[in-house]
């Protein structure tokens, strides 16, 4: 008798064991499995301009500005922040100061503008609200550029002065569409050092450029990128799928001196293509390190907006919206406004329409800190 309830204990400990070890997997995949948060609104859609890249600005007046790049009207499109209306356009096709060709990646630094131009291989500045071109650089060097990143307090800068990182995704064949040699994956990331003069004009000087050249750390397809100053690092989003190979799309985490850190998303992130990146600081903690990398999965159906620790880059959640599909560019806005007293994430819909996403909608459904708001 006593053996027999020995051997049934053990079988119920066994029994037991085997539940909880399959709990764990599960509870790990939830993580990917995104809950619904509801938009707080989608622009009326106008297709032709093929939208990409998000920044936003807030206005002297008090209006607040979300700033889209409109890839085939070679023009930017303003919107009110608040409600998605369409506010006006600036620009058109060409290569004069104020005109664009192919504007992509967006930044702004206090009343600055930073245009990436695929096809006029430069980054151009212009002041607003005005848009009154300033200059541009990069010419000489950049041959598809696509995203940018801007960091006004590199170690080392003068004041005044901001290193602005620049992906450039160039590809080989007659289509454009292969991807060049290992050893040229080096120059992947641009990094300049921009000065201003007294007239507001941009003076750039190259630093250097990165990337790893090797299989296990490449950076194939480029465009989006931001960094995290408090942590001395960039995630840099790389786009490359290729099934055959069992390569998935993922962002990559590499210093701000341009040297691969390791470590990447979890492997399984993503289930289309990585697109926008945007830092999501929760200032309001003691810990100024705490927080996440918001990371786009451009998932045709319905885009998946991926959250990673800010420190680990463990997935700690994911969420969709109602309507919001294949997204490239997104642009945070913690900072609070009337309509989004928390923040705001702004999305980019179908190249489409703008969308917005009230961040305590997103920290309720995903039982975020709520000193992240």
């Amino acid at each position: 008798m006593p053996i027999r309830l020995f051997v049934r204990g053990r079988a119920l400990v066994a029994l037991l064991c085997l539940a909880l070890c399959a709990a764990g997997p599960v509870a790990a995949r939830d993580r990917r499995a995104p809950v619904v948060v509801g938009e707080t609104y989608v622009s009326q859609a106008v297709d032709e301009d093929e939208l990409d890249s998000l920044a936003t600005w807030r206005h002297p007046d008090g209006a607040h500005w979300l700033i889209a790049s409109g890839k085939s009207s070679h023009r930017l499109v303003i919107f009110d922040a608040e409600t998605g209306a369409r506010l006006r356009t600036f620009g058109g096709k060409g290569s004069d100061p104020g005109r664009f060709k192919r504007p992509n990646g967006l930044a702004v630094d206090g009343d600055r503008l930073f245009v990436v131009e695929r096809d006029n291989h430069r980054v151009q500045v212009l002041s607003l609200p005005d848009f009154v071109p300033l200059g541009s650089f990069g010419e000489a060097q950049l041959r598809a550029p696509y995203g940018l990143w801007l960091n006004p307090a590199a170690e080392g800068a003068a004041d005044g002065t901001i290193d602005v990182y620049v992906t450039d995704s160039f590809m080989d064949g007659a289509n454009y569409d292969v991807v060049p040699p290992l050893d040229q994956l080096n120059q992947r990331v641009r990094r300049y050092r921009v000065r201003f003069g007294a007239d507001g004009a941009p003076t750039a000087e190259t630093l250097e450029h990165f990337g790893a050249p090797n299989e296990a750390a490449a950076l194939r397809m480029v465009e989006s990128i931001a960094g995290d100053r408090a942590r001395g690092v960039l995630l840099i989003a790389d786009e490359f799928v290729d099934p055959a190979q069992k390569r998935e799309s993922t962002l990559r985490e590499y210093a701000m001196d341009g040297v691969f850190t390791g470590r990447s998303a979890p492997r399984g992130s993503f289930d289309a293509e990585a697109e926008g990146v945007a830092l999501w600081a929760c200032a309001k903690f003691r810990d100024a390190s705490r927080g996440y990398w918001i990371g786009v999965d451009q998932r045709q159906d319905l885009t998946a907006f991926r959250l990673f620790d800010r420190d680990s880059l463990a997935l700690r959640g994911s969420f969709v919206g109602r309507v919001v599909a294949a997204t490239d560019g997104i642009a945070l806005r913690t900072a609070p406004s009337p309509r989004f007293p928390g923040g705001a994430l702004f999305a980019v819909h179908r190249d489409k329409a703008v969308a917005a996403f009230d961040l305590r909608d997103v920290t309720r459904a995903l039982r975020l800190p709520a000193r992240c708001l």
